[in-house]
């Protein structure tokens, strides 16, 4: 029995032993953060801004949705105070001249911006220009011989890589936080649901404050400014957004030039393809951007594309969802003619578009909106031509009204409602009540067809359906 004791505690310390001896090995494996610190932190700045009152600043704040959050460390007076008030942020150093990158957000309606370095050197800042459509600002100190953040060429990250970010969350200075790439290319809509910036999505620890700080890859070169996190209790939840360094080089050089950023623009609404969609435009799987209205004289329009074709390469990039698309036009330099790959009809297609430009200061929204009546039967609507007022108003130049949907029907199974404007049966135009029922009569049993509808003023596509024979 002491025997059989003694070689169970001999075998249970040669396993210790053993996995002592792996951790040096183990640990030699995980990143070593400590160089990246020592030689990036003197060129991380914190960013401290005053308002005139605190109410431009809590409305910067409101304007994200719940539970988004672009956040910035405040103090001051509250709304309404009327006493000056102050902000913190953190942003950092690109050029020897004093060049500085920080989020829009932080700057926004600032009555002066002061910026202080890691050896305590403080300096007031002009502000060179902003870009609110990406969340960037670029700042200008009157310094030389500054430390500098190289930037990386292009984000060039994979799912699963450290990144690593300084700043100062809650007014504590040169705070270091890390943690892996969780996604890429995340679509975060504006409030006037522009989608430029495809973000990097972070676990990293990112909390008021660290607004505008990079975020660095292991080589050390900054490969995205730190912008928004999604939270429900006000902090870090482990879901962090960095504007992507190939925004930033953009950005940052058309702001450097002109104080102001151009991006490319085709003029098109868009939507994405589900499955019911993809069918019936002849495609294997979901994919591309549907185009559902193209505006009258656009980039779009002059370069042959239509409402109802789906585009699935743009400048020779992969478009997956309509997400894509945005990302890939708004960095085009306005005036490049680019290859476009399309279905249409369902046949693919190659066109060459010159892509538009749209300023940051303009917006752009396409306008989109008793007689005959047909029942439809096939799909289980009744429809009725739409006034010569509401196509007017609509920007339209034909369209039946659905005036009834029956239960259990085609239409209805697809979330056609009373209300829509059906404007294309497949590829037929509609422009009356007869267009509409020579158009139905010509859909086969069993088969599945796009139609184009307008919905409270806005062009979708919704896939249908039909019910064999």
């Amino acid at each position: 029995m002491k025997v059989q004791t003694y070689r169970l505690s001999a075998a249970l310390l040669l396993v210790f032993f053993s996995l002592l001896a792996t951790l040096p090995a183990r640990a030699a494996a995980l990143p070593e953060f400590r160089e990246i610190v020592a030689n990036n932190s003197p060129a991380v700045v914190k960013i401290i801004v005053e308002h005139s009152a605190a109410g431009s600043t809590q409305w910067q704040q409101e304007e994200i949705p719940e539970p988004l959050r672009r956040f910035f460390e405040f103090h001051g007076a509250p709304r309404g105070g009327g006493r000056p008030s102050m902000a913190m942020g953190s942003g950092f150093i690109i050029s020897g001249d004093g060049y500085i990158v920080t989020n829009n957000h932080v700057v926004d309606g600032a009555d002066s911006v002061l910026v202080r370095l890691l050896d305590r050197r403080e300096y007031d800042a002009e502000v060179v220009g902003t870009d609110p459509r990406s969340d960037l600002a670029l700042l200008r100190i009157d310094a030389e011989d500054l430390p500098v953040l190289p930037l990386a060429r292009d984000e060039n990250l994979d799912v699963g890589e450290w990144v690593l970010a300084i700043g100062s969350p809650f007014g504590l200075d040169y705070s270091v936080t890390a943690g892996i790439v969780s996604a890429m290319g995340r679509s975060l809509p504006t409030e006037q649901g522009e989608n430029y910036v495809p973000f990097i999505q972070t676990d990293v620890a990112i909390n008021p404050g660290n607004s505008g700080g990079p975020l660095f890859n292991l080589d050390g070169e900054v490969v995205g400014v730190n912008s928004q996190i999604f939270t429900r209790s006000g902090g870090s939840i482990g879901l962090s957004f960095a504007i992507p360094v190939s925004v930033v080089h953009n950005v940052v050089e058309q702001l450097k030039e002109n104080g102001r950023v151009t991006r490319g623009w085709l003029g098109v609404t868009i939507q994405d393809v589900d499955r019911t969609l993809a069918e019936s435009f002849g495609l294997d799987r979901p994919q591309g951007a549907l185009i559902s209205q193209v505006a009258e004289d656009g980039p779009a329009d002059k370069g042959g594309l239509e409402a109802g074709d789906v585009i699935l390469r743009f400048d020779d990039k992969d478009i997956g969802t309509s997400a894509d698309l945005p990302h890939v036009v708004g960095l085009i330099a306005p005036g490049t003619t680019v290859p476009v790959e399309i279905v249409r009809e369902q046949k693919r297609r190659s066109l060459k578009v010159k892509v538009g430009g749209l300023d940051a200061e303009d917006s752009y929204a396409l306008t989109p909106g008793r007689t005959d009546e047909a029942q439809g039967g096939r799909l289980g609507v009744a429809v009725e031509a739409a006034s010569p007022d509401s196509l007017e108003r609509l920007g339209l130049s034909g369209g039946v009204v659905v005036r009834q949907v029956a239960p259990g029907s085609p239409a209805s199974d697809a979330g056609v409602v009373p209300g829509d404007v059906i404007t294309l049966v497949g590829s037929t135009p509609v422009t009356n009540v007869e267009a509409f029922e020579r158009a139905v009569a010509k859909l086969k049993p069993g088969s599945s067809v796009p139609l184009r509808l307008i919905r409270r003023g806005a062009p979708i596509f919704i896939g249908l359906k039909l019910k064999d024979d």
